[in-house]
């Protein structure tokens, strides 16, 4: 905030009017970090890669039902494209998906696929405070995995289910 930039106004396909060919005045200070957002984080993947392992350990030592890990695949698909269509609509001025559905979806099993989606649509990678409640959700999500698949505990939630 406050550097001197020049900029050409330009009308975009959807009537948008917006800043093109931004540049900062001689003298001013350089940005520190790209205006696209957060850069690209291969730690996201890398999250996703070893909760791949921690499930695919899950699904071999406890045996839970296998609705379990088919939940995280179609939840994750789910949610990439509930982010894919909210990326569309930001564009577009179009109907949002809300950040409450967004996060209730990976909470659910989605978060692979939501992070997924933000690295490779660079959507929802900036906001601090969705990314706190994201990573909130992820974290009470694979506690919850860890809990109602643990020996024993499957059966009696689903007992206590009925």
């Amino acid at each position: 905030m406050g550097d001197e930039v020049h900029y050409l106004l330009e009308t975009t396909p959807e009537g948008k009017v917006r800043a093109a060919g931004v540049s900062y005045v001689a003298g001013s200070r350089t940005p520190t970090r790209s205006s696209r957002g957060v850069a690209r984080s291969s730690g996201s993947y890398v999250v996703v890669f070893a909760f791949v392992a921690l499930l695919a350990g899950v699904v071999m030592a406890w045996e839970p039902p296998l609705w379990v890990p088919a939940l995280y695949l179609i939840a994750s698909l789910v949610t990439f494209v509930a982010y894919a269509a909210d990326k569309a609509a930001a564009r577009s001025g179009g109907w949002r998906v809300s950040e409450g559905s967004l996060l209730l979806l990976g909470m659910i099993g989605g978060w692979p696929g939501a992070i997924v989606a933000q690295q490779t649509l660079r959507h929802k990678t900036v906001k601090q405070s969705f990314r706190v409640l994201f990573w909130m959700t992820v974290l009470v999500n694979i506690g919850a995995l860890l809990y109602f698949t643990a020996p024993g505990m499957t059966h009696r939630f689903l007992e206590s289910m009925m």
